[in-house]
């Protein structure tokens, strides 16, 4: 017996959500002793759910212990909902079966009964259950004056992909969920009046992302930082070969008077100062802590005996800037560029150059302002702090780059997306796994999904209010929805659906 959220079963979500449930199945012969068994409101072990006998035995034992009119459970509280492992061996196919309690104020007034069929994949459309079909069995089990119907679809609009029997995977994946009223058939195409939700997953680092060398030269970044926090240093393989000092300084002050972009890049500026232009070269060729420093040194001695004057942007930060300006007025502090120190420095130019990348993007392009910026550019706290808001920052923009290339989401849907994800990572650490929301028009990308098949198709009928609804439901997926049961695949080359069938029925205590 186990206790875990609903939401980590895909065909138990549809009911429970994340709320608590138990979970019974069929036990291993090597249990742990500490795993044996769980006392309820009544003892029951962990026993093999095979034969129907037992399992009508269980729930009829969870139905009696939630009864009211039984004296000795008066008292009690509502259980968490049971749910039974079954291994399909039954006529219909069963899957699963469920009880849950249903209350009236603080009292149990009843049990709400699941069964949870399944069929294996087919391609013939015909031998899947009708929308009338489907209504007849909801009638059968609940006798109800009236009936409401719902669809709801899931379309895979950008992610993993087979190219010529060829897969190619993709950490990122954009689907949207569907919702709608009026179902005329199963399986009809979402209508654009249909409400659309977005799910925008987004993975740094894919060399289709129009962010890669931005997510290249973050990487180098936070090479240096991971070095400064532990020691130790993985360098990366150099970009380009590496330069004699004195060249390599020659073409930074050579550049630094003209307005050339040094990449190609969605986010490239042609207003690089002269501090960014060399952190550029750095990152494409330093491969220890003896070329930082060599090249820091070189470029200290050139300020100090005034053979370069470099032009920076009135707003840099970094320490390299700072001499820079003492310079200007020809009086430039003593800096010590042994241990760690060079590595500071570089990291401190790369932190500004970058911020600057990003602000010149989302400002240019009236996605936020800079108040709504002030949490990510801020240089208060620590640089290991700095690197962690700017890979924030880095994944907002991946993020508002993949709908805005791939999907093409107009201005205010883009805008919205920002403020969203820009608020999100104000309270929340960053992870690439977490799935950002957002409400859209279905006609803004009838296009991507009218002539698809979606990933999951559903239809609800259902019947009450409140804690006394009763719903029959159908899910067709693209896999199957119940992770217990092994299914034959074959080889299908025309989309093939799963069948999974959500039957409910209401006891009520007299």
């Amino acid at each position: 017996m186990l206790k875990t959220n609903g939401d980590r079963i895909p065909v138990l979500n549809m009911y429970c959500g994340n709320q608590s449930v138990f979970i019974c199945e069929k036990a291993e012969s090597n249990v742990n002793a500490s795993y044996k068994s769980i006392t309820l409101l009544f003892s029951w072990c962990i026993v093999p759910l095979i034969h129907h006998q037992l399992l009508v035995q269980l729930l009829s034992w969870y139905t009696l212990s939630q009864n009211v009119n039984v004296s000795a459970v008066e008292n009690n509280p509502a259980l968490h909902p049971l749910w039974v492992r079954c291994d399909m061996s039954d006529p219909a196919g069963t899957a699963w079966f469920g009880a849950e309690t249903v209350c009236m104020g603080n009292k149990v007034s009843g049990v709400k009964l699941h069964s949870v069929t399944c069929k294996g994949s087919t391609v013939d459309k015909k031998s899947l259950i009708t929308l009338d079909e489907l209504k007849q069995e909801h009638k059968r089990r609940c006798h109800p004056s009236s009936m409401a119907i719902k669809g709801s679809a899931r379309f895979l609009l950008l992610g993993s992909t087979v190219v010529e029997n060829t897969l190619i995977k993709s950490q990122s994946s954009v689907t949207v969920d569907f919702k709608w009223s009026h179902v005329e058939s199963i399986l009809e195409t979402p209508p654009l009046s249909s409400t659309a939700t977005l799910n925008i997953k987004v993975a740094c680092g894919e060399m289709r992302s129009p962010m890669f060398e931005m997510y290249r030269e973050l990487e180098f970044l936070q090479t240096l930082a991971d070095g400064l926090r532990t020691g130790e240093t993985e360098w990366m393989e150099p970009l380009e070969t590496v330069l004699p000092l004195y060249l390599l300084l020659k073409t930074t002050k050579l550049k630094s008077e003209k307005d050339d972009p040094i990449f190609n890049s969605l986010l490239e500026r042609g207003d690089l100062d002269f501090v960014e232009q060399l952190w550029v070269r750095m990152r494409k060729s330093v491969i220890s802590y003896q070329d930082i420093g060599d090249c820091l040194k070189l470029v200290t001695e050139a300020l100090r005996y005034g053979d370069i004057k470099p032009w920076i942007h009135r707003d840099s930060s970094s320490s390299l800037s700072k001499l820079i300006l003492q310079s200007y007025h020809k009086q430039i502090d003593h800096v010590s560029l042994t241990g760690l120190t060079p590595v500071h420095m570089l990291l401190e130019m790369g932190l500004d150059k970058m911020r600057k990348d990003y602000i010149n993007y989302l400002i240019g392009e009236e996605l936020t302002t800079l108040n709504h910026l002030c949490y990510y550019l801020s240089t208060d706290v620590d640089l290991q702090e700095q690197v962690i808001r700017l890979r924030k920052l880095h994944h907002l923009l991946e993020i508002i780059l993949t709908c805005s290339t791939f999907l093409g989401l107009p201005y205010d849907r883009l805008f919205l997306l920002t403020q969203s994800c820009l608020q999100h990572y104000k309270t929340y650490p960053y992870d690439e796994n977490h799935e950002f929301k957002l409400q859209i028009k279905p006609a803004l990308i009838s296009h991507f999904y009218q002539k698809e098949h979606p990933v999951v198709w559903g239809v609800e009928v259902s019947s009450g209010n409140g804690a006394r609804e009763v719903r029959t439901s159908l899910q067709l997926s693209d896999r199957p929805l119940v992770d217990h049961i092994i299914f034959d695949t074959g080889e299908l080359y025309d989309p093939a659906f799963f069948s999974t069938m959500v039957c409910c029925g209401l006891a009520n205590f007299a």
